[in-house]
């Protein structure tokens, strides 16, 4: 059982698990939401919203999105009454960060070495260098980044573009100098030298290493038709770029190329703002790959319930310029779209180009292939994040790529630890959400190749549950105001167990209809 109680100043999650009490912070440190509406199971509640997870007995964060934990209090029961001893300022900010050590040796390093360099700055790479301040390791850590800015919260680019840098940021600057976690911005890396251990800069500056991190993440692909350097043509990838893009597609018209999750993301947030959206797309319904016709049908009336205007299988073959600036988008099927603006989201590809005479493993299409310590195959340089395959254990370790913002915090982790010569391996369930019109789409496994969608609800009414799967066997989990039913699954799928077609109906039910969660500890399928 789970219950949020009131201590006058705040709020707490007790929690009562095979007879013990516990009592944590109400709120997951993410984006605040209401952990008592999660899923508790063997010792860990899984937030209702982005699957993350927090140990009950510690308050530790043990699976992600977010980078802080929960604040653990005191629990004591007495004449069959529950006590909860709580500090007002941890009620207060319902989050606490793990105690890290600081670098104790940097005068031993001159500026062009360290212990450890990450390359990226991204949700992969501060983990990483969270982690290992977090196992007390206190030697000198540097991040490196093309961006301006110290690591924030990408996805928000798309859900949320008119947010400033610093609103957006995952640490204030003086975390980073408190914990000597030292990022050097606006910094490209051209190549490494494994054998030297040595990256080189694109500027020519160089740097020793003894551990490597590469979390470089990926490139936006871009347009091949004429036109495509025009100005007002964007690739979504910094907050200035989301920014921009506001502020010229106020009341004007907007075409966007890609009907990705970046694609249809940005069209929901400017929908309210432009004063056309034009979305252009080669297949005949959105997310077809990814959640199905049916689900990607509904999205598709949902967006054009809001004015947003869809250009299906055809693609961009003229952007046309007045003045040198966009005016009309030509496409191939002859029609002419207005256009003061661009966005494409055609998809990405890895950003391992300096790699290529590296001698790390890479596979056909750019990926940094890794084991499941996420290892490559030169001895001390490991990967993470967007721009590696790895074994999933939920598909019997086939090689994927699981461009996520929650897999990428769990990379960074695992590849922390292994530094440290720990031996652990990656075990997580692919957890992702996308939000558009007020509305959030969560999604849990890994349904590459499926071959079935079992729905539950009423597609109609944005109210659903879709199972996706592969023979007989539910591979993933999609939901719309089903909550937590994608966490529900999560925590089966990531007990090892499997969820059968046939026994659809009956977890629905099980969570719903009765309440009853023994089937989530149960053993087997």
């Amino acid at each position: 059982r789970m219950r949020e109680v009131d201590l006058g100043c705040g709020k707490a999650l007790l929690i009562k698990e095979s007879g013990e009490f516990h009592a944590v912070g109400h709120k997951c440190p993410h984006y605040g939401a209401p952990l008592v509406k999660g899923v508790l199971s063997k010792g860990r509640v899984r937030c209702p919203w982005h699957g993350a997870c927090f140990n009950i007995g510690t308050g530790d964060i043990e699976d992600f999105p977010g980078l802080d934990s929960l604040p653990r209090f005191q629990v004591k029961i007495e004449k069959e009454k529950v006590y909860i001893r709580a500090s007002k300022q941890a009620l207060q900010t319902q989050r606490r960060t793990k105690m890290m050590a600081k670098c104790i040796s940097l005068s031993n390093y001159n500026l062009s070495s360290t212990n450890v360099l990450i390359i990226g700055a991204g949700a992969a790479g501060l983990v990483c260098a969270e982690t290992l301040r977090q196992e007390r390791f206190s030697d000198r850590i540097v991040m490196c980044t093309m961006d301006r800015h110290l690591p924030y919260d990408r996805p928000k680019l798309s859900k949320s573009m008119d947010s400033h840098p610093e609103q957006i940021a995952l640490r204030p600057k003086e975390f980073f100098c408190t914990y000597d976690i030292e990022v050097l911005t606006e910094m490209q890396v051209a190549a490494v030298d494994v054998k030297s251990k040595i990256a080189v800069f694109k500027d020519g500056f160089k740097m020793e290493y003894n551990k490597l991190l590469i979390a470089t993440g990926n490139t936006p692909k871009t347009l091949s038709c004429k036109g495509k350097e025009m100005e007002n043509v964007f690739n979504i990838r910094t907050p200035e770029d989301a920014n921009r893009v506001v502020k010229l597609a106020t009341s004007k018209n907007v075409v966007i190329v890609g009907a990705s999750f970046l694609g249809m993301e940005v069209a929901a947030y400017l929908a309210e703002r432009a004063h056309s959206v034009s979305l252009v797309e080669l297949e005949h319904v959105p997310f077809k790959k990814f959640f199905g016709e049916r689900v990607g049908r509904a999205v598709m009336k949902m967006f054009e319930n809001n004015r947003v205007k869809f250009y299906m299988q055809t693609e961009v073959s003229e952007l046309r310029e007045q003045e040198g600036k966009l005016k009309e988008v030509v496409l191939k099927s002859g029609k002419v779209l207005r256009a003061d603006v661009c966005v494409v989201g055609v998809g990405a590809v890895p950003a391992t180009g300096f790699l290529k005479q590296s001698g790390v493993n890479i596979d056909s299409k750019g990926f940094i292939v890794v084991n499941k310590m996420m290892q490559t195959n030169i001895p001390g340089v490991f990967a993470a994040g967007d721009a590696v395959t790895f074994p999933l254990a939920l598909r019997n370790n086939k090689k994927v790529n699981v461009p996520h913002w929650q897999m990428a915090h769990m990379h960074g982790r695992i590849a922390a630890l292994n530094m440290l010569a720990r031996g652990t391996e990656i075990s997580t369930v692919p957890y992702l959400w996308t939000a558009m019109f007020g509305k959030s789409i969560r999604y849990a496994g890994h349904g590459e190749g499926f071959d079935d969608v079992v729905i539950q609800g009423d597609l109609d009414e944005l109210k659903f549950v879709a199972f996706y799967t592969k023979s007989d066997e539910v591979v993933a989990v999609a939901s719309m105001n089903y909550d937590p039913i994608v966490s529900k699954v999560a925590e089966v799928l990531a007990a090892g167990r499997t969820i059968r077609k046939r026994d659809v109906d009956a977890v629905v039910f099980l969570s719903f209809r009765t309440g009853d969660m023994s089937w989530l500890t149960g053993k087997g399928s």
